[in-house]
């Protein structure tokens, strides 16, 4: 069952048309004669494909939504800003990284990789594009936290097994945390996934989120409750 989810899973993020563009969801405030002070907690950036943009599920529903709930709730004092976008790869996500570090983020969260591998693009312009993106979000002063994805098993066992290796690499040459599969404990269980069986439903985004938030503990110093 795991493997035959985890085939669907990474068929969809090859897919879905034309890129979502990457917007950051608020409620568009009344007119109002005094200025809005500008939002000054710090920013944590959620980059990737479309399990971080949220594809099918409703505005308010993606991960990076709920981890954001998760922030407030627990009164941690930051923003998350969601820079996905679906169907993106390594290259695309290269030529807008600098649009995503515009926003200064203290946390950078990386989630890219698995649309390269279904396009069969050669595992080294993967592997460079992420150790790319993780040096320059480094250098502008972000730390980073790198999901790892998965392939199908019919991808050939030389491949997968150099993809495979691409995350735990990079999370070792750059000394940065490694989330090893996003959706752990979400693609091998069918009611967390869409009727697709690709997209986690709102409900598996939230345990994405809680995934993510875990990681997230040693990185911003504080005590989970």
């Amino acid at each position: 069952m795991r493997i035959v989810l985890l085939l669907s899973f990474a068929a969809l993020l090859g897919c879905g048309g034309k890129p979502e563009p990457a917007v950051e969801r608020h409620a568009t405030p009344a007119p109002s004669a005094t200025p809005t002070p500008a939002d000054q907690r710090p920013v944590i950036v959620a980059f990737g494909d479309s399990l971080t943009a949220g594809f099918g599920v409703e505005p308010g529903s993606s991960y990076p939504d709920f981890l954001q709930k998760e922030r407030d709730r627990r009164q941690l004092n930051y923003r998350v800003v969601n820079e996905g976008v679906s169907g993106d790869t390594t290259s695309g996500g290269l030529e807008r990284l600098a649009s995503a570090l515009s926003h200064k983020p203290e946390v950078l969260i990386l989630e890219l990789g698995a649309n390269d591998g279904l396009r069969g693009i050669p595992v080294e312009t993967t592997r460079d594009n992420l150790d790319q993106m993780i040096g320059a979000a480094k250098k502008a002063g972000a730390r980073v936290l790198l999901a790892g994805i998965t392939l199908p098993r019919n991808y050939g066992p030389d491949y997968i097994r150099r993809f495979d290796r691409i995350y735990p690499e990079l999370a070792k040459k750059h000394e940065v945390p490694l989330i090893p599969f996003l959706l752990e404990g979400v693609a091998t269980q069918p009611r967390l996934m869409q009727p697709d069986a690709l997209h986690p439903t709102a409900e598996g985004c939230r345990i994405v989120a809680e995934t993510v938030a875990r990681a997230l503990v040693p990185m911003l110093g504080y005590t989970r409750k």
